[in-house]
């Protein structure tokens, strides 16, 4: 089937290519022009692929305790992509040139002011990641083949800013993987297809 990086690159440019009307987004909670921030989606490179995710230390001002992706704020003059691998840098010791960036993919607008762009790559398996004290508690590799799976998540809902929210839950070794994180990988799986990125999805 080729390597991943070849079979992510092809599904996520083919679900490019149709139309998703069921795009996740908390933009009708925002107010406010958004601030730019980027994520890194990092896909390991393994039999059976995994996703690095963070938790953020618990004392932290905003979102304490919460499951996030690499990622932060755009720096003046940066681009979604250079911004998504500073922030793997800075906060795991993630070496950017070992990434594999295959590309952008659906913008996600936060309740909470920020525009998020995802950069989805692939890293080699086993990195001896670092986590900085300040930025993130504890990081983890969730498979990428269970993020995907529709029915592994729980929909919830809350009521926030006058308005019904729903939200997608999932509890892994764990970690509770929700909110901003959660629709992200919703997206994510919109666009690229299991049965393409990974050998054995869909077999008996």
């Amino acid at each position: 089937m080729g390597d991943l990086f070849e079979r992510l690159s092809t599904s996520l440019a083919r679900g490019h290519e149709r139309p998703v009307n069921d795009l996740l987004s908390d933009a009708r909670f925002a107010t406010g022009d958004p601030t730019p921030a980027a994520v890194l989606i990092a896909v390991t490179d393994r039999e059976e692929p995994g996703v690095v995710l963070t938790q953020r230390p618990r004392g932290m001002r905003d979102h304490p305790g919460q499951v996030a992706f690499p990622g932060g704020k755009l720096d003046p003059g940066e681009d979604a992509v250079t911004a998504a691998l500073r922030e793997a840098e800075e906060e795991l010791a993630m070496p950017r040139e070992a990434v594999r960036v295959i590309g952008e993919t659906d913008l996600y607008q936060t309740g909470t002011g920020f525009i998020v762009t995802p950069v989805l790559a692939v890293i080699p398996p086993d990195l001896p990641l670092v986590p900085h004290p300040s930025e993130v508690e504890a990081w983890f590799e969730a498979p990428l083949a269970l993020l995907l799976d529709e029915s592994a998540w729980t929909i919830n809902e809350v009521f926030w800013r006058g308005a019904t929210r729903r939200y997608l839950e999932m509890d892994y070794s764990g970690f509770r993987i929700w909110g901003v994180t959660a629709a992200i990988i919703a997206n994510l799986a919109r666009r690229i297809a299991a049965a393409e990125v990974l050998p054995d999805a869909g077999r008996a």
